[in-house]
């Protein structure tokens, strides 16, 4: 499983070895940085945000359990509708907030930083998002 770990612009990716330590977890849930095994990450503490299936369908928020379900979307997490005026709807694909063995990417973000900056720990700027 991969995490994605977002601090301000910049993005740092890391396989997780053991994900079993993640399942359970849902989205707005908090986890320290031992999980990870990588020195240096110990004081931190990331928030999960999101994730994906390894199919490809992201994970919303409040569709609790581990499901994957057709929804009504009008906007937000799994559709963003182009350019009409009216307000479309349409049926897509989304996976629950809680994390299991299907997920292939999990999203996080950092809520308490550790002594060390996380372009130390991770050597050089991995990713910048716009």
């Amino acid at each position: 499983m991969k995490v994605v770990i977002s601090q301000g612009k910049q993005s740092y990716q890391v396989e997780l070895k053991n994900p079993e330590l993640l399942f359970g977890k849902r989205i707005g849930d908090s986890f320290k940085g031992t999980i990870f095994g990588i020195p240096g990450l110990e004081d931190y503490e990331f928030l999960i945000t999101g994730g994906s299936t390894k199919d490809g369908f992201p994970m919303k928020k409040g569709l609790h359990g581990t499901v994957k379900k057709r929804l009504l979307l009008s906007k937000g997490v799994g559709y963003k509708p182009k350019g009409s005026k009216k307000k479309v709807r349409k049926k897509k694909m989304v996976r629950g907030e809680v994390i299991a063995d299907d997920i292939a990417q999990v999203n996080t973000k950092v809520i308490k930083e550790g002594a060390k900056k996380l372009e130390e720990i991770f050597g050089e700027k991995k990713e910048e998002t716009k």
